[in-house]
């Protein structure tokens, strides 16, 4: 809980809107406590409606998303009262809390955009002669398999035909030409979507037991959000900070072991690279993982929407696909769905929502099923499936386009490659503070020793005691991260997740006020 009652409603600040203090309420308080808050003030507001927070959906009260919770509402409302002339410790909010590439300043890449601007408005490719040839013939291309040859036409609910089958050559040039096929394929509105569409035949309520899905912990909070909307049961696994959060079999043992009386576990989730703690899994870790799910006959989520971000020496990413064909019998017939996005890697293309699964093994009487499900919000947007085109079918070497798209693409990841290794050390170099290394992804996960006075007076307001930190910060110094219990943690850890992603002077500045209040506060709560 991270407020009380009597706090958001008798001791507002007149500069922090009331709202903010009721919505910190509601999105953390649970159970009981949060029924008797709703049926208080809410009913009385909203008195006379049909649809209130008393006979709403139980689950959508429960569910909670630390990505865009509470402190992010109340940076929205420092930036309004910045941009208002009020007078703040800090000239702007900093917004280290999501891996929004392009909000932190990075400039999209050239080819998508043209691509993008020909398919959008396709008198462009006649009036434009600095556009170059390949960028018209692609999007011509793309055009062609559009209905009325137009991005304004639905697709097919699975995704434009073409760009399914760019991403099954794409998928078998990744994984050294293991077969790919794009009927297997379905396109979506960023990875996310076709997350939640793959947790969602997972609902069973006639089956007795809740159905149980594995998540790493720390985990990113669309997995414990989905699982909560869904009704599933969430079934956590630690990963091991000491040993740069890697995983092992007997911790998954004990999480299944431990849970299966009240579950019936039937799905597990890795996110490789990892987010929020940015670790890369060796190829024996994979398969380390894959002959449990096969021993526990487990359908395997494999979410690899940071594999192109991998920094560290010696890392390398390995699909959850080809390293599960490549052990041969009997583990190349586990059901497995994996996820990709054009939001994160060199692109950052968040805004366009674009994404894909990919099936293996699916039963094929549940994928017509799926297929079904889907239909019923017809499809994802198609500009959205243009850019998955351009990332899995770039320019190709000899092309116009090739040597600029080359080197922004190779500029980008070296740039965050860099900020990677800064990040880790500088916050490793603030006294109570450890940090391990950023292999890949976008974030780092650094734990903190908060002191025990900083956490009791985080007590006596209700809140954990690293969303009281993260929420100092916030006021003090317009700097945004998310708290590490947003995302699971150890008992008695406490850490914060942060974007690599502002650029280099940005995050210079960023790092002076985050020093500047971090020794103050220990000072504070000494």
């Amino acid at each position: 809980m991270y407020c009380s009652l009597s706090e958001s409603s008798s001791t507002a600040h007149p500069s922090q809107p009331f709202v903010f203090y009721c919505m910190r309420t509601a999105q953390t308080l649970s159970g009981i406590v949060a029924r008797r808050f709703f049926n208080t003030s809410t009913r009385i507001m909203a008195s006379g409606k049909t649809l209130t927070v008393s006979n709403i959906n139980p689950n959508v009260i429960k569910m909670e998303y630390a990505v865009r919770g509470t402190i992010v509402i109340r940076a929205v409302e420092l930036e309004k009262e910045l941009a208002a002339g009020v007078q703040k410790p800090f000239p702007n909010v900093i917004k280290a809390n999501i891996g929004d590439a392009h909000a932190m300043g990075q400039k999209p890449i050239t080819f998508i955009r043209q691509l993008l601007a020909c398919i959008a408005n396709p008198s462009l490719m006649e009036t434009d002669k600095s556009l170059p040839s390949d960028v018209i013939e692609h999007a011509k291309a793309f055009l062609g398999s559009c209905g009325g040859k137009s991005a304004g036409a639905y697709s097919q609910s699975t995704g434009v035909e073409i760009v399914r089958k760019h991403v099954a050559e794409y998928i078998s040039r990744r994984d050294n030409g293991v077969p790919s096929n794009s009927e297997d394929i379905c396109l979506s509105g960023g990875a996310s979507e076709s997350i939640r569409n793959v947790l969602k035949l997972f609902i069973n309520k006639g089956s007795g037991k809740k159905v149980g899905v594995m998540i790493p912990i720390p985990q990113y909070p669309l997995y414990s959000a989905t699982i909560e909307e869904f009704g599933l049961g969430q079934v956590g696994y630690y990963l091991s900070e000491s040993s740069n959060w890697s995983l092992d079999e007997a911790e998954l043992e004990r999480s299944f072991e431990e849970h299966s009386k009240e579950y019936d576990i039937r799905v597990l989730c890795v996110i490789n690279p990892g987010n929020p703690t940015g670790q890369v899994l060796s190829r024996d870790n994979i398969e380390t993982i894959i002959k449990f799910a096969q021993k526990k006959k487990l359908f395997i989520l494999a979410d690899e929407v940071y594999q192109d971000n991998v920094y560290a020496q010696g890392s390398q990413f390995h699909s959850f696909k080809k390293v599960l064909v490549e052990m041969g019998e009997p583990y190349n017939k586990l059901e497995l769905a994996s996820f990709h996005s054009v939001s994160k890697g060199y692109m950052g293309e968040c805004g366009m929502r674009g994404g894909y699964v990919e099936f293996l093994n699916l039963d094929p009487e549940v994928y017509v099923l799926f297929k079904k499900m889907i239909s019923a919000k017809l499809c994802s947007t198609v500009l959205g499936q243009a850019v998955i085109d351009a990332v899995v079918n770039p320019p190709k070497e000899g092309e116009p386009s090739y040597a600029l798209w080359k080197k922004e693409k190779d500029d980008v990841l070296a740039s965050l490659k860099e900020r990677a290794t800064l990040v880790e050390k500088a916050y490793s170099s603030i006294d109570g503070i450890s940090c391990n290394p950023v292999q890949g992804a976008m974030y780092a996960f650094p734990q903190i020793t908060i002191p025990q006075k900083a956490v009791e007076k985080a007590q006596s307001l209700n809140q954990q005691p690293d969303f009281f930190y993260a929420l100092e910060l916030l006021e003090s110094t317009g700097i945004c991260i998310v708290p590490g219990s947003g995302f699971g943690q150890k008992d008695g850890t406490y850490h914060f997740r942060t974007t690599i992603l502002p650029q280099p002077e940005l995050f210079k500045d960023m790092l002076a006020r985050f020093t500047d209040f971090h020794t103050k506060f220990l000072a504070k709560y000494k």
